[in-house]
């Protein structure tokens, strides 16, 4: 008798959690990445820098698997193909299909609202248009504001300020947008695309914790213990008049 209803209890389950609708926690939470705006001076900053930014974030969310990122900034090659299937001229086995295009829950949004390169040592460097040329040492600061937008009602549901520091050798002389590449190396080997690598990446995972281990999570200890202490720096930093 026990082991018919245990056997009837279990189906009954089963049956309940199949019919269910999906929820946000059974499938990936979907987001798309809008591009990057800049309200710094920071001498880096120009022409496509947004949407490259906009495209690493976009990278590193979907390496994290945590996520269904969505091409937003394509889109319009997106709805030409389906166009372009809908015309008649693709074989109709192989056509994108209209209808098809998720929504997003969430966009995410970054505005650069602080930068800061020091040089020491210059031996002879100058600083050009917030860019320094020369020198032996270069440490560089970022902060990045960033904002979670619901997507069906426009409502910012998170927003926090993200920072990185980095450290390494000095800037040599030119400036090439192209992958950050400044002075002829690399941008991942000088301390502004170091910077700017380690924002993203922190970016990333913050979303993570916060909209999918939950504002409750114990991972959000650590981005609450950083935000407590650049909320206290900044206020060490104004000087307020008596």
């Amino acid at each position: 008798m026990k082991k018919t209803l245990l056997i009837a209890l279990t189906i009954a389950l089963l049956a309940g959690f199949l019919s269910r609708p999906l929820t946000a926690q059974d499938e990936k939470i979907r987001l798309g990445v809008l591009r990057f705006t800049n309200h710094t001076a920071a001498g880096w900053w120009r022409g496509s820098v947004g949407t490259e930014l906009q495209d690493m974030l976009a990278s590193e969310l979907v390496s994290t698997d945590a996520f269904s990122v969505l091409e937003r900034k394509e889109i319009d090659a997106v709805l030409g193909e389906q166009d372009l299937g809908d015309s008649g001229r693709v074989s109709p086995a192989t056509k994108a299909k209209l209808g098809k295009l998720k929504g997003a829950q969430y966009l995410i949004a970054g505005t650069v609202s602080a930068y800061e390169e020091d040089v020491s040592g210059q031996k002879g460097g100058v600083s050009f248009k917030g860019l320094s040329l020369g020198g032996s040492k270069n440490k560089a600061y970022i902060a990045v504001d960033m904002k979670v937008i619901d997507a069906e009602t426009g409502e910012i549901v998170d927003a926090r300020t993200i920072e990185a520091n980095a450290k390494g050798s000095a800037l040599g002389a030119g400036l090439s947008l192209r992958n950050f590449s400044i002075g002829g190396e690399d941008y991942k080997n000088t301390p502004t695309g170091k910077v700017i690598r380690a924002c993203i990446l922190y970016i990333a995972e913050y979303l993570e914790c916060s909209l999918v281990e939950g504002k409750d999570a114990s991972c959000m200890k650590k981005w609450n213990k950083m935000e407590s202490k650049r909320k206290e720096k900044t206020k060490d930093a104004i000087d307020l008049d008596e």
